[in-house]
């Protein structure tokens, strides 16, 4: 008898799943071990393996189809063997449809129409042209135009024939329709994009409502502290240009994260997740790191970051972003984390407010460097500054807390050879 194999979970959040490609075909004889399929998940691609030896005898399910989790994919038996789809995971009834005995309301009469207005209407300046169309103006309703940066193809006329005429710029112009600054190229013409729905990916769909959970189940608080990033700066880029000839070049975030793992040290109370009615107390600092990838965002996790150096840390922030932004992180990559960081610097972000992601009890938000007047042992000079924003959980991290934590991750940032050390 042939053996079915259903849509697995794949990670700890995933409720459906969209069959991407098949890596095999029917016919084809497989073992244990060999992939059969690639699956999107809300977090990731990955690969469907097989945990049965035989011959794939039968595909139910086609590329491109979101299948519930629990759902047959395909059966792998004996050469020839027939095999009939089994039935799917049984869906909640959806409510009854009003029955026809119940009469609908009857439609309200349309009112009459009113009678024609003596005057023509306002013109329709939205509709714009047809395309090849040639287009009726006045010479002197397109020199005005062309004076006022207006494109006459989205004017509708109210002339003779539809014929475009100098009241129509005018009323254009008022209406701020057809606008654009014409030759310069500073302004384009058309719409920005194209007017449609879009069905949101698996991903798109499980951040949606983890955050909404986030925002409205966490009871959320935010302490802010200004720290001096030039020592950081400073460091990094003696040790880049140290070191270029061995290939290692540092980022801001890699120490970030070394640094987020010591504070966990001195202050563990932040280290911690909310857990009902109890709260777990992590010995290990496990922190995670925000990745943007194509529709959606993705937190793949520096197991023991308290354990490893920044050289540590560099090469695998590298690889794992590489494989978050391929869609090929697996399971144990990307859940386990106690504490997150997001870091919007490199987009030129000077301070935001992170949304928490449960379980952990807060996540770090680091704002860009900005050089700044500063005062110094009395003197003005220019500094380089940059915002950390906690964002807590107040079941677990009281403001005191939160403002300690900051405290040990600015001593760090800015004597930053203590993260060498």
């Amino acid at each position: 008898m042939a053996d079915i194999i259903e849509m697995p979970k794949l990670s700890d959040t995933m409720t459906v799943g969209t069959l991407i490609k098949w890596l095999k075909k029917e016919g084809d004889v497989v073992t244990s071990g060999d992939l059969l399929a690639e699956v999107e998940t809300d977090k990731a691609t990955m690969e469907l393996e097989c945990f049965f030896e035989g011959t794939l005898v039968k595909i139910f399910v086609e590329e491109g189809v979101e299948v519930e989790l629990g759902a047959p994919l395909c059966a792998v038996g004996e050469p020839g063997e027939k095999v009939e789809a089994p039935a799917a995971p049984a869906k909640p009834a959806e409510a009854p449809a009003e029955t026809a005995s119940e009469p609908a309301a009857a439609p309200t009469p349309a009112a009459p129409p009113p009678p024609p207005a003596a005057v023509p209407p306002p013109p329709a300046a939205s509709a714009p042209s047809e395309p090849g169309k040639r287009l009726k103006i006045s010479p002197l309703a397109k020199k005005l135009a062309a004076e006022k940066g207006i494109d006459p193809s989205r004017i509708q006329g109210t002339g003779t024939g539809g014929r475009i005429v100098r009241a129509d710029v005018l009323d254009a112009e008022k209406n701020g329709v057809g606008g654009g600054m014409t030759g310069s190229g500073y302004m384009t013409k058309g719409p920005i994009q194209e007017d449609k729905v879009v069905k949101v990916s698996n991903m798109r769909a499980t951040i949606a409502r983890r955050l909404v959970e986030s925002k409205t189940q966490l009871p959320h608080f935010y302490v802010d502290m200004e720290v001096d990033a030039g020592p950081l700066m400073a460091l990094r880029a003696q040790i880049n240009e140290g070191l270029k000839d061995e290939g290692i070049k540092l980022s801001v975030n890699d120490f970030i994260l070394k640094a987020s793992a010591e504070a966990l040290r001195k202050v563990p109370a932040v280290n911690c997740s909310w857990e009902g009615n109890q709260v777990r107390h992590h010995s290990r600092a496990h922190v995670s790191f925000a990745v943007a990838i194509d529709d959606g965002l993705i937190t793949p996790v520096i197991f023991d970051a308290h354990l490893k150096s920044v050289f540590d840390i560099g090469p695998e922030v590298k690889t794992l972003a590489k494989a978050a932004k391929a869609m090929k992180l697996q399971p144990n990559q990307f859940t386990g984390g106690t504490f997150c960081v997001s870091n919007m610097g490199m987009m030129g972000v000077n301070s935001f407010k992170a949304i928490i992601n449960p379980p952990n009890a807060a996540i770090l938000a680091v704002g860009t460097t900005v050089e700044k007047p500063v005062v110094v042992n009395g003197n003005i000079t220019i500094g380089q500054r940059m915002i950390l924003t906690l964002s807590c959980d107040h079941r677990v991290v009281d403001g005191a807390i939160g403002a300690q934590f900051l405290g040990e991750l600015r001593g760090l940032i800015e004597k930053p050879a203590l993260l060498l050390v």
